[in-house]
């Protein structure tokens, strides 16, 4: 398997803020328990002030390894190293196989959010995604400091928990599967899936071609738009109440000045054309009583 060397430079922080890893998202925090665990206290203080005050000059993405450079006490910065083992093509077919089990986890994970038992999607290969340990966290530096890790590759461990608070999909990488590759084979496994289960589907019944569904009969006033202002349907009695509107509420005093009645030269228009449109309306509505309070069909009583 080959991975497409990536390079985070530009992304990662090389420089923590002033709160520090404070209030991080669970993953990080188990991330950072590896390092905190580590018995050297006093090189953990000092790991922790190059981080905070810009030490790590750089750090970059070559596959599954993170390559950093931290200014020390020598002239040039050290070079430091950072990885994980990989697991198989094999083990992430186990891993991907469950993923694909639970949409919910794939959701999480487009969110930028790591489940909190994504561990159990790894536990059908035999493998974890998070090191259990700090000695699986693989390191090396060019300092001439004989523990492993040492403060430059602790500030460097450091700055990779920011990281991971951004984007969970860098443990994957480091893992051997990049973000990309994760959400195609993730895509690939889920169309095989569907299709599967289509096909049990069809199975079930008799392996028969499912029948194209009838097309949705259209309503006659889509092709005569005459037919949208009738309502041939009978209407209870009792819910037709018809009055006369109150005096002054007919909408149009609400309405205010029609922009298209004004003009300089003819200021009465517009209260001439409201006092023609009222009296117009109350003609219609008179004839509209006269007609609901007349015979219904064709009963003179």
């Amino acid at each position: 398997m080959t991975l497409t060397p990536t390079t985070y430079a530009s992304a990662i922080n090389t420089q923590l803020g002033d709160q520090g890893l404070a209030q991080q998202p669970w993953w990080v925090e188990q991330w950072m328990e590896l390092i905190n665990g580590y018995r050297f206290k006093k090189r953990l203080e000092r790991a922790w002030e190059y981080a905070r005050s810009g030490n790590v000059t750089s750090i970059r993405f070559e596959g599954r390894r993170v390559h950093a450079r931290v200014q020390g006490s020598s002239e040039e910065p050290y070079k430091v190293k950072l990885w994980l083992d990989v697991l198989s093509d094999d083990d992430w077919g186990y891993v991907l196989d469950a993923l694909t089990q639970k949409a919910r986890w794939s959701a999480q994970l487009l969110a930028g959010v790591m489940p909190q038992d994504i561990e159990r999607a790894f536990a059908a290969s035999g493998k974890r995604l998070f090191p259990f340990k700090l000695q699986e966290v693989r390191s090396e530096c060019s300092c001439p400091d004989k523990a492993n890790p040492c403060k430059h590759v602790s500030a460097v461990f450091y700055l990779m928990g920011d990281r991971f608070s951004e984007d969970p999909f860098v443990l994957f990488q480091m893992r051997g599967r990049t973000r990309g590759q994760l959400l195609a084979d993730l895509a690939k496994r889920r169309r095989r899936a569907l299709a599967r289960q289509a096909k049990k589907a069809a199975a079930a019944k008799g392996s028969q071609p499912v029948a194209e569904a009838a097309p949705h009969p259209v309503h006659p006033a889509i092709k005569n738009p005459n037919r949208w202002w009738r309502y041939d349907a009978a209407l209870d009695p009792d819910l037709v109440v018809i009055t006369p509107a109150l005096e002054g509420d007919t909408g149009l005093d609400a309405a205010g000045p029609l922009p298209l009645a004004e003009e300089p030269r003819f200021p009465e228009a517009n209260q001439h054309f409201l006092e023609h449109l009222q009296a117009h309306g109350q003609q219609l509505a008179a004839l509209a009583m006269a007609k609901a309070m007349g015979p219904v069909n064709g009963d003179d009583s």
